[in-house]
């Protein structure tokens, strides 16, 4: 990635990721990252990854913890499939602002990880979450090792200081600050 589009990611926010086509007739199944899902199209327009694609999105419904919803111009199943894996990114100045205390996801991205000792475990790679809570991957000593982010493991987050920090579970980190190892390493 270019130095100019890694600027211009950082002004923007993923707000969900199409998952699949619903029906026949181009509507898609977005998986949203906003605290109410239908306002994954209260913020304008989305655009792709790249930033190259814009689409508007209407939202018509909700499917389990998904959200139904209509893109202009597809209009039909294949045109819904083909838009699977795409990330939906609004202009973060779009969103509104957050109050004190709290954070986009998007900002924590890069930060540093420490423990309460202050020993450093490397930066968050990504902030994930595969249905139950959300959960922090650190990169650090060349693996990346998946925290959970709960009051109990994450004791603070400081956005502007540039830093978490965690009380991890024992065995989670071995000695070097990578993952622990197993009997299968």
């Amino acid at each position: 990635m270019e130095k100019g589009d890694r600027t211009r990611s950082e002004a923007r926010v993923c707000v969900g990721a199409v998952t699949g086509a619903r029906g026949l007739k181009g509507e898609v199944r977005i998986k949203a990252f906003t605290a109410d899902p239908e306002d994954v199209a209260a913020y304008g327009p989305v655009s792709d990854e790249s930033g190259k694609r814009t689409f508007r999105v209407r939202v018509t419904g909700r499917a389990k913890d998904q959200v139904i919803a209509r893109i202009d111009g597809v209009d039909d199943r294949d045109a819904a499939e083909a838009l699977k894996g795409t990330g939906l990114y609004v202009a973060r100045s779009a969103l509104p602002k957050v109050e004190a205390g709290t954070y986009y996801h998007a900002d924590l991205i890069g930060i540093g990880v420490e423990t309460v000792a202050g020993e450093r475990l490397g930066k968050i790679k990504a902030v994930h979450n595969f249905g139950a809570g959300d959960v922090i991957e650190v990169a650090g000593t060349g693996r990346s090792v998946m925290v959970p982010f709960t009051d109990r493991v994450v004791t603070a987050v400081d956005v502007k200081m540039g830093r978490v920090v965690i009380e991890p579970p024992k065995g989670l980190f071995d000695d070097d600050g990578g993952p622990a190892k197993t009997d299968k390493d």
